[in-house]
């Protein structure tokens, strides 16, 4: 710490200077996050200073993650959902499996079931709570394969999970089918849609991953990846809110008694903001921002195609993965661990973002 402090001037130009060491958004290809929406960033702004972990002293904004909470049940079908505001799809991912290691206390070797396209959280969770976490392969269309999930799963299995959306090729597993085993064998099944809550509900094409699925028990979905909040805000839905309670803890000293949270202080704000966003656009104007973002992807795929560059996979959002090996250099993109070239098409991916890099691309590959 300096002993004597800078001023405005000197601090501004410091962090404008860091500031512009990071990358810019707009070549940015790789990135389930994205800019913001302008009425997220006045809502942040406004509820800066609130602190959900003591929701007795921030009544207004503890109303605001109930109505969050409220609005993603209602849009994944269950308007009497539990759940909370979490900081993300890596914590809503841990107490999902807190819930299920709690409700079969008694299994001794408890393990979890996923797929192996389930997000590195995973990894982290189960190590945290000392499950053994079995992985299922994928299958052709690198979906999780059900059949072989179904002989993998077993006595002491305490969850079983499938992603709506998977981080590295924008795939749905067949959570219905899931469903079915899941409920088969009185096991807890959790849906990873992290990614594709924010986007499955608005596309033109019906695929089912939500509570109107029996045998679904929670969701995980992150308002600050395609809800365009601040970062960071994620949710935890649950499908009987009764499955939070065996995670409360007492807290005496403060403005409520028990919580089932996993972090302590919560920022009210990105909540507010995620809020915002949903009220703000609504339905339509959701389903707009989806419906741009996969027009953009079948562009980059068409475009791709003319130069012979093929896709990996067709996915069931926006996400573009492709059997290449060399991307230009201004392009921040990403590779899956099959090796494919791999592309999300966020909402800050405008059109012309995409002709500008088919131009970049394609100047290479002619060479």
């Amino acid at each position: 710490m300096l002993n004597k402090g800078r001023t405005e001037e000197e601090l501004f130009s410091f962090f404008e200077q860091k500031k512009e060491e990071d990358l810019d958004y707009r070549f940015i290809l790789s990135s389930m996050c994205t800019l913001p929406h302008p009425i997220a960033v006045k809502m942040h702004d406004m509820f800066l200073e609130t602190n959900l972990g003591d929701p007795g002293l921030f009544s207004g904004t503890a109303s605001l993650e109930r109505l969050l909470i409220e609005r993603l049940g209602t849009l994944f079908n269950l308007p009497a959902a539990g759940g909370y505001a979490t900081s993300g799809g890596t914590e809503s991912n841990i107490q999902a499996l807190r819930c299920a290691r709690k409700s079969k206390k008694e299994i001794a070797t408890p393990n979890v079931v996923v797929p192996e396209s389930a997000h590195f959280s995973f990894k982290k969770a189960c190590d945290i709570l000392c499950l053994e976490m079995r992985t299922v392969p994928l299958d052709s269309m690198l979906k999780m394969d059900a059949g072989r999930a179904a002989e993998i799963i077993d006595k002491n299995t305490v969850c079983l999970v499938g992603i709506a959306g998977t981080t590295e090729y924008g795939m749905v597993d067949p959570i219905p089918e899931l469903a079915a085993i899941a409920h088969e064998q009185g096991t807890y099944f959790h849906v990873d849609a992290a990614f594709g809550g924010m986007v499955l509900p608005f596309l033109d094409r019906h695929i089912p991953f939500d509570f109107s699925v029996p045998g679904v028990t929670s969701i995980a979905v992150d308002p600050h990846k395609m809800g365009m909040s601040t970062i960071p805000c994620g949710c935890l839905l649950v499908r009987d809110p009764a499955i939070l309670s065996p995670l409360n803890i007492d807290t005496p000293y403060l403005s409520v008694k028990q919580e089932f949270t996993l972090s302590g202080t919560r920022p009210g704000a990105p909540v507010a903001g995620a809020l915002a966003v949903l009220d703000y656009l609504g339905v339509e104007g959701m389903r707009a921002v989806v419906q741009g973002c996969m027009k953009n992807t079948w562009r980059l795929i068409d475009g791709m195609d003319t130069f012979g560059i093929q896709r990996a996979v067709t996915p069931d959002m926006n996400v573009a993965t492709f059997v290449c090996t060399h991307a230009p250099d201004r392009w921040k993109v990403s590779w899956t661990r099959r090796g494919h070239l791999r592309i999300v098409c966020m909402p800050h991916v405008h059109r012309d973002r995409i002709e500008m890099f088919l131009e970049d691309i394609g100047e290479m590959y002619a060479r």
